[in-house]
């Protein structure tokens, strides 16, 4: 079986706003369907100054990805010199369509940034209101209850997951792992991504070390970012599908690759929270 699931994950207004469309013409042109990961609340990716002096690693990150050049002046000062504008909500003609295209919608944060530097020190009430203003606004925009729950920064926690399980989630999107597998306690599918972005491995690099791990065949996943794939680094987003799609491979949302899968047949685990090469903090994997 050769099969790709792309996870397209919106972190950034300018994701939304030139990325998204930059995507779905891609897209199009490929007559490929993915999934996008929505972020509806602020974006507030400013306050990643913070980490900076912080975090080592993340320093190294952005200077190795040019993250300036990537994201843009304004997007590195809102939530601090800029208020921070609404990501999804912002864009409700977007997200129609995103759908009108036959995508997947599904649920990806309210404030993307302060769950991936907060979401361990933060109280359980925060992520209860945390998931309550992005569920709530993800109905208003989208018009549809969310089957799905990908986590920033592929972070989780133990209280994260059990006020996960409160939500009607078909499936969750929100570790790197090799293989699907279901969550312990909360007995939910696990799709995750198993092959790296190119914020880790650098485009032209990713190019070559994604494909030499779908010689393998299977099914995977590929995490995209709006902002990065939809943007400067949009033309080595198409060199990597044209030569996925002359490998063989079939496109499909996720909502689809879970039907692939029979659940009872699939390994129960636990998470851990590990590093993962080229990438600037630990996540679930």
């Amino acid at each position: 079986m050769k099969v790709l699931g792309l996870k397209i994950d919106v972190d950034t207004y300018l994701g939304m706003k030139k990325g998204v469309p930059r995507l779905l013409d891609i897209m199009d042109r490929f007559d490929m369907k993915g999934t996008f990961y929505l972020s509806m609340g602020p974006d507030a990716s400013g306050r990643a100054i913070f980490q900076i002096f912080k975090n080592p690693l993340f320093l190294k990150k952005m200077l190795r990805t040019n993250a300036g050049h990537l994201y843009g002046i304004r997007t590195a000062l809102y939530g601090t010199l800029l208020p921070s504008p609404m990501i999804a909500s912002s864009f409700p003609e977007t997200v129609k369509r995103i759908l009108s295209a036959g995508h997947d919608c599904e649920f990806h944060a309210w404030d993307h940034r302060r769950w991936q530097d907060e979401l361990l020190t933060q109280s359980y009430a925060w992520i209860e209101d945390w998931f309550q203003k992005g569920m709530d606004a993800f109905r208003k925009v989208v018009g549809l209850e969310a089957r799905s729950f990908g986590a920033p920064a592929w972070l989780i926690d133990d209280r994260a997951t059990e006020i996960i399980g409160r939500y009607k989630f078909d499936y969750l999107s929100c570790t790197r792992a090799k293989k699907p597998f279901i969550h312990e306690k909360l007995g939910l599918l696990e799709i995750p991504s198993d092959l790296p972005c190119f914020e880790e491995t650098g485009p032209a690099e990713g190019i070559s070390h994604i494909a030499s791990i779908l010689k393998r065949e299977g099914i995977h996943v590929l995490p995209v970012h709006a902002e990065v794939e939809g943007g400067l680094w949009d033309k080595y987003f198409i060199e990597l599908l044209e030569k996925i799609q002359k490998m063989g491979f079939r496109f499909l949302p996720l909502s689809k690759i879970k039907n692939l899968f029979e659940p009872e047949k699939l390994p129960v685990r636990k998470y851990r929270i590990e590093l993962v090469p080229g990438r600037a903090a630990p996540c679930a994997v």
